[in-house]
């Protein structure tokens, strides 16, 4: 190679990090709480995974799932001429509870509004800095509403590991945050080293799940989770769950909250993910008698409306048969 070529290729490596290294000081400014680049590729370690999973049944009611199979697995196939796959993180922990401690339970991560929202606006911004400091880049951004395997990208980033909850794990941070990307055309950086399993033999998140949906380590069935139960299913719950619910009413912390690695959790600093005023002063006979004047309120802007009215109504009604 001519000392002139060997000169551009230099260049171009120095030009990646200085990329690379400005990407992750702006995501940190706008309250990421961390950034892998990867090479935008075929994921083949997650194709038969997925695969088997689907072949299972696993998804439940979800059939979204068994749509566009290629394209959640090569992202070139989601933005023209990707070439760096971006994950990001932001914290929703929080100390807060619901006062009653009777009252039917929400996810820590529906308290505030709704993350779709409030994370795809981070993205935009970080695109725009992205473009206004380097060019004209080509790239889309995702919070968990197309189909991109957020976990097994964030891992191959070295954001953490997937535990066997299947939840991405973070050996400093814990696994209380959400997880987003940015796909673009622009050669990065790579962080090449994946982040090694801490669960050890550590099963709490397999004994303390009531509905036994963990059916393995580093396996759920999504047909038997609470989270699935109380939001992604739009029939009626099985009768099988009554009295597995654990009072859950949206969603389920329960796999996290028994992770030992979540002792390292710090609480958020996102304004937007503090719950209503009014949400955790409902007591169990408020949320009994809830009506969808309270509910349209208190949920205005919260990721809790995906299941509507109806949904939390079914929750709350099955979850009384049980109390």
């Amino acid at each position: 190679m001519s000392p002139f070529f060997v000169a551009i290729f230099v260049l171009m490596l120095q030009n990646r990090s200085v990329y690379s290294s400005m990407i992750r000081q702006e995501a940190k400014k706008l309250g990421f709480i961390f950034c892998g680049i990867s090479r935008a590729e075929f994921l083949e370690e997650e194709a038969p995974r997925l695969e088997t999973w689907l072949k299972n049944g696993m998804h439940g009611e979800m059939q979204y799932m068994e749509n566009h199979f290629d394209k959640r697995l090569d992202p070139r196939l989601l933005v023209d001429g990707a070439k760096s796959v971006i994950s990001l993180g932001i914290n929703y922990f929080t100390d807060k509870v619901q006062a009653d401690p009777s009252s039917p339970k929400i996810s820590k991560y529906a308290y505030g509004i709704d993350y779709h929202d409030v994370i795809k606006e981070k993205l935009k911004q970080l695109l725009t800095v992205i473009r206004e400091k380097i060019g004209e880049i080509n790239g889309r951004v995702f919070v968990d509403s197309a189909p991109v395997l957020d976990k097994a990208w964030a891992k191959k980033s070295g954001a953490g590991w997937i535990g066997k909850n299947t939840n991405l794990i973070n050996k400093k941070k814990g696994s209380f945050f959400f997880l987003a990307e940015l796909i673009i055309d622009l050669e990065l950086e790579y962080d090449v080293e994946p982040s090694a399993d801490h669960c050890g033999t550590c099963t709490r998140c397999i004994d303390a799940c009531p509905t036994e949906a963990i059916v393995a380590p580093y396996v759920v069935d999504g047909s038997r989770c609470i989270s699935y139960l109380t939001i992604e299913l739009k029939n009626e719950i099985p009768q099988e769950f009554h009295g597995k619910m654990d009072n859950w009413m949206f969603g389920c912390d329960i796999c996290q909250d028994v992770c030992p690695w979540n002792k390292f959790s710090v609480l958020h600093r996102q304004p937007a993910f503090d719950p209503h005023p009014d949400m955790l002063n409902l007591t169990k006979s408020d949320w009994e008698e809830l009506t969808e004047e309270i509910f349209q309120k208190v949920f205005k802007n919260s990721a809790v409306k995906r299941t509507k009215f109806s949904g939390i109504k079914r929750n709350i009604s099955f979850l009384k048969i049980d109390n």
